[in-house]
């Protein structure tokens, strides 16, 4: 959980310093260490350990691997995401659809870019945060929502929190926690929700960040503290931002 006196911070990490897994079928950038250094520096802000920006290549992806205690959101920015699960869940992702996983007391899992047909990259951005309960019963959900409910506004893509109760697309297993998106035209804005810890990430455009300036591409804003923050959008632009109420220890484990 978070101190009784977190000092106020805007943190902006760009995009140049991810992390990054550059293999034959896969390009990943990751705004935090997950396992690739051995010091274990940089795990998370907030509840948000992990947040990871894919290209997958066609007819290849994640063959089947575990997970345990962990919620597992998916964002597809472009192409689709195939995904089976031990539970027997069966899923295509696509872009404006919101899935999330829940690892509870632990599932197997594959994600793949091979729908049939497929000859082009699938582009995503994938986001762990721990749930307020371990070792409960896997699960799976996933919700299209109409570009409507994305334009212009901060749409709730997935929350765990009371508030969120009857406006949120999928459910998570954290009632400290949500999930924001929103799509920009320039010149219009949003502001950050008022929370602890908020992270925001910028997967595509370029915006001004009240306070801390441009953000571009791939850039990440790690907020403690900060308020509200107007964001608006110098070009066409989508943010994901995740409102916190809570934090996790420096010895989580990711898996």
């Amino acid at each position: 959980m978070r101190g009784e006196h977190e000092e106020r911070r805007v943190d902006v990490r760009r995009s140049s310093s991810r992390h990054e897994t550059r293999i034959d079928w896969l390009h990943g950038r990751h705004s935090f260490d997950t396992g690739i250094d051995p010091l274990g520096h940089d795990t998370h802000h907030g509840l948000l350990l992990v947040n990871n920006h894919d290209t997958i290549a066609p007819q290849t992806g994640f063959d089947t691997h575990p997970h345990r205690n962990m919620e597992i959101v998916t964002w597809v920015l472009d192409g689709s995401l195939v995904h089976h699960d031990s539970e027997g869940h069966r899923g295509l992702v696509y872009p404006d659809l919101a899935q999330r996983m829940t690892a509870g007391a632990g599932i197997w899992h594959s994600e793949r870019n091979d729908q049939a047909g497929t000859s082009e990259p699938v582009e995503l951005v994938q986001m762990w945060i721990v749930p307020d309960e371990a070792e409960v019963t896997p699960g799976y959900e996933q919700l299209e929502l109409s570009r409507h409910d994305l334009e212009g506004k901060l749409a709730v893509l997935a929350s765990g929190m009371p508030k969120h109760r009857h406006d949120t697309a999928i459910r998570l297993q954290n009632r400290y926690a949500a999930l924001h998106v929103a799509r920009l035209q320039p010149g219009r804005s949003v502001v950050t929700p008022d929370a602890p810890f908020v992270h925001l990430y910028l997967p595509r455009g370029r915006v001004d960040l009240e306070g801390a300036g441009i953000l571009g591409v791939g850039d990440t804003a790690r907020l403690t503290d900060a308020g509200e923050l107007r964001i608006t959008a110098a070009v066409p632009s989508e943010v994901l931002i995740w409102e916190m109420h809570s934090s996790v220890g420096k010895d989580l484990r990711v898996v």
